[in-house]
C-alpha cells in the first residue's frame, strides 16, 4: 500500500514538474515575443505581455493599475486599458461548480438560472438567476483550476524575478522597480482576492457599518447558504453603472444627488467608520431606482483606531495650508527611514502647499493628486506611509474621476471642506469648550506667578557658574560626521610623527639590548611610526574618495 502510494506521489511530481516546465517555457516565449530581453518592458509592452499570458497575468495587471506606490504612473494608466472580459466558462462548468460546492442541484437552488454570464473575469464570471423564494440574484462562480494555477504562476513569476527588470522611461530617470515587492504585494492581494469568503464578509461588515440609510445609498445583500470560498451569491442591482450618465438623465433621476450621497458616504467610511471601498470605479457604482449602490467588495481600505483622527488632521492641515502641522502629523504617522531633517521637510512642505495656494477656489483642485503628492515629498525625504494611506489617496484619485464625470460642477475638496465644518460645529459643546477654556486660563495664570522665582533662580544659577545650555544643531549631521573622521586622521597622523620623533631620540641612548648599535625599542618605535604613517594615509585617501 505504501508503495503504491509512494508511485503515485512520484508520477504525480513528475507530472507537476512537466506542467511547471511547459508553463516556465511559455512565459520565457512571451517574454521573448516582446523584446523583454533587450530593453526590459516599457508600460505598453507590459500591458500586452500580461494580455498574452492569460487570465491570471490580466488580474495581476489590473490589481497593479491601482497600486502607485508599487508602479510608477506612466504604467498603471497603461494598465488600466487592459480588458476586463475574457473567454466565458463552459455553463456546464459553471454550474458544476455550484453543484460541487452547495451539495444541490441547480434546480433545487434556482427557479431561473442563466447559463450566459452577466460578465466574464480572469478570476470568476457572474450569472444572473432567481431562487425559488423570488430573490433575484447575482452568483460569481470562480474559474476551476484558478487557484492551482496562480500559485504555480507566482512561484514562476518568484524565481524569474531575479533576472526581470521593468525599465522606465527615459523621462522618469531610468530607475527599475523592485520587482520581487511587487510580487510579494500582489500574491498576498491575489489570494484575498480568490477567496469569495473574504468578499462576503467585507460586503456584511460594509453593509453593517457604512450604510445608514438604505433609501440614500446601498449595497448588495449576501446570501450565505450560496456563498463558499468558490461562489459567491448577492442581492442583483437592477440598474446601470454611473458611467452611464445618459441612462441617469433620460430616467429623471437627480444626477448630482446621486453625486452627493456617493461622496457623502465615502467620507463617512473614512472619517466614521474607518472601512472604505478601496476601488470606487465606475463600473463598482451602479444606480437603482434613481439610488447608487456599491458592488464588487474584493478590495476593502482599513484605517486604524486613531487613522482616521489623524486623516482629518492631516486634511484640516491642507486645507489651512499648515505647513508645521502638517510636518508633525506626517512624521508622527509614517514610518522613517534613518535620520530626518525636519527643517527641511517642513520647507518642501511648505513649497507643496503654496504650489497648490495659486489656485483661486477649492474647485480647482483635486484631493487625491494633494495626497498622493503629499506621499511622494515623504518618501523623498526618507518616510513612508502606511500602505492604507497610499490606498487611500489612490481611492480618492478614482472617485474623483468618477463624480467629475457625473456631474462636473461637484467638487470633492469643497463637499469635504464643507461636511468637516459641519462636524466641527455638531462636535461643538459649549459648556465643555468653556470648562477647558477656564482650565487653560488658570495653568496659565498658576504658571505666570511662578515667572519671578523661575527667573530669579536661572540668575542665581548663571552667577554661581551653575548654568548649563544645550543646543541641537540640525541640518549639519553630515559635515560633523566627516569633521569627526578628519580630526581623528590628523591626531593618529601627529601620534605617528611623535613615535617617529621619540624612536630617533632613542637611537641616541645605549639602551640594551642592541642591533647594530640601535636599541630595540627604537626599532620597534620606528615600524610602530611608519605602520601607523601608512594606514593615516590609507584613511586620508579613503575619505576624500
Amino acid at each position: 500500500m505504501n508503495r503504491t502510494r509512494s508511485i503515485k506521489d512520484r508520477i504525480r511530481t513528475e507530472v507537476n514538474e512537466k506542467i511547471k516546465g511547459r508553463r516556465s517555457a511559455e512565459i520565457m516565449a512571451v517574454f521573448a515575443k516582446h523584446n523583454f530581453f533587450v530593453n526590459g518592458f516599457t508600460p505598453r509592452e507590459l500591458r500586452t505581455t500580461l494580455e498574452d499570458l492569460g487570465p491570471t497575468y490580466v488580474k495581476i495587471g489590473q490589481i497593479m493599475s491601482s497600486r502607485t506606490d508599487l508602479l510608477p504612473e506612466n504604467y498603471c494608466k497603461e494598465l488600466e486599458k487592459l480588458r476586463t472580459e475574457v473567454e466565458p466558462l463552459d455553463p456546464a462548468a459553471a454550474r458544476e461548480v455550484i453543484e460541487s460546492e452547495t451539495g444541490k442541484r441547480i434546480d433545487e437552488l434556482y427557479s431561473e438560472f442563466r447559463d450566459k454570464p452577466l460578465g466574464s473575469a480572469s478570476i470568476a464570471q457572474a450569472h444572473y438567476g432567481v431562487l425559488l423564494d423570488g430573490t433575484k440574484v447575482v452568483t460569481k462562480v470562480r474559474r476551476p483550476g484558478i487557484a492551482d494555477m496562480m500559485q504555480k504562476d507566482f512561484v514562476l513569476l518568484r524565481k524569474l524575478a531575479s533576472a526581470v527588470n521593468i525599465a522606465t522611461d527615459a523621462e522618469d530617470g531610468g530607475s527599475a522597480v523592485d520587482f520581487v515587492s511587487v510580487l510579494g504585494e500582489l500574491e498576498k492581494v491575489t489570494a484575498d482576492e480568490l477567496d469569495f469568503r473574504i468578499e462576503a464578509e467585507n460586503t456584511r461588515l460594509f453593509r453593517e457599518q457604512c450604510i445608514e440609510d438604505d433609501r440614500v445609498i446601498t449595497c448588495p445583500r449576501i446570501i450565505d447558504e450560496l456563498s463558499t470560498e468558490q461562489i459567491l451569491t448577492m442581492t442583483f442591482v437592477d440598474g446601470v453603472t454611473v458611467a452611464d450618465v445618459e441612462s441617469i438623465e433620460a430616467s429623471g433621476w437627480d444626477r448630482v444627488g446621486i453625486g452627493e450621497a456617493i461622496i457623502s458616504n465615502y467620507f463617512h467610511q473614512v472619517l466614521d467608520v474607518g472601512i472604505f471601498h478601496a476601488d470606487p470605479h465606475q463600473g463598482n457604482i451602479m444606480v437603482s431606482n434613481g439610488i447608487p449602490c456599491w458592488i464588487d467588495f474584493g478590495m476593502i481600505g482599513r484605517l486604524a483606531d486613531k487613522s482616521s483622527e489623524v486623516l482629518q488632521e492631516m486634511l484640516g492641515a491642507v486645507l489651512k495650508k499648515d505647513a508645521e502641522t502638517l510636518t508633525d502629523v506626517c512624521i508622527a504617522t509614517g514610518e522613517t527611514h534613518g535620520k530626518i531633517n525636519k527643517a527641511k521637510l517642513t520647507e518642501a512642505i511648505a513649497a507643496l502647499l503654496e504650489r497648490y495656494a495659486s489656485f483661486k477656489s477649492l474647485t480647482d483642485l483635486d484631493l487625491g493628486e494633494v495626497l498622493t503628492d503629499l506621499t511622494r515629498t515623504m518618501a523623498e525625504h526618507r518616510i513612508s506611509m502606511p500602505g492604507e494611506y497610499t490606498l487611500l489617496a489612490r481611492s480618492l484619485v478614482t472617485l474623483e474621476g468618477v463624480i467629475k464625470d457625473l456631474c462636473p460642477e461637484l467638487n470633492v475638496l469643497e463637499f469635504l471642506t464643507k461636511k468637516m465644518l459641519d462636524r466641527a460645529r455638531e462636535n461643538f459643546d459649549l459648556k465643555t469648550k468653556a470648562g477647558e477654556v477656564l482650565k487653560e486660563i488658570a495653568e496659565t495664570g498658576s504658571k505666570t506667578f511662578k515667572l519671578p522665582i523661575a527667573f530669579f533662580n536661572v540668575m542665581n544659577s548663571l552667577s554661581r557658574g551653575r548654568l548649563k545650555m544645550n543646543f541641537e544643531l540640525t541640518g549639519y549631521d553630515e559635515m560633523l560626521k566627516k569633521l569627526n573622521v578628519t580630526v581623528k586622521n590628523v591626531v593618529l597622523a601627529v601620534f605617528s610623527c611623535v613615535l617617529f620623533s621619540g624612536a630617533c631620540r632613542l637611537c641616541t641612548t645605549d639602551i640594551q639590548p642592541e642591533v647594530n648599535g640601535v636599541p630595540i625599542v627604537a626599532i620597534a618605535g620606528f615600524v610602530l611610526s611608519i605602520a601607523l604613517a601608512i594606514y593615516t594615509v590609507r584613511c586620508f585617501v579613503k575619505d576624500k574618495e
